[in-house]
């Protein structure tokens, strides 16, 4: 299986991921870079700041699989949404 490595970019600022996680390609890396982020703004600190931040997906040979920027990771409710807040 690939390893993939989620690295995080805020501003100039970036943050590596040196162990990173098997998985089996890049859909899955996708998903799960989604995941990590959602929870990552799940937290209430630093969420304006986050909101300017990308997950970089590296694989094990250093080369860019897919950024994800976290303002693309957050979706409106829908209509038959119960939750109004």
């Amino acid at each position: 299986m690939p390893r993939y490595f989620f690295h995080t970019q805020i501003g100039d600022d970036v943050i590596s991921d040196p162990t990173g996680v098997d998985l089996r390609d890049p859909d899955e890396a996708w998903e799960k870079a989604r995941h990590t982020i959602r929870a990552a703004l799940r937290e209430r600190r630093d969420q304006a700041r986050l909101m300017t931040a990308c997950l970089i997906v590296a694989d094990a040979a250093g080369e860019v699989v897919l950024e994800f920027p976290f303002s693309e990771a957050v979706t409106l409710p829908t209509p038959d949404d119960p939750i109004l807040h």
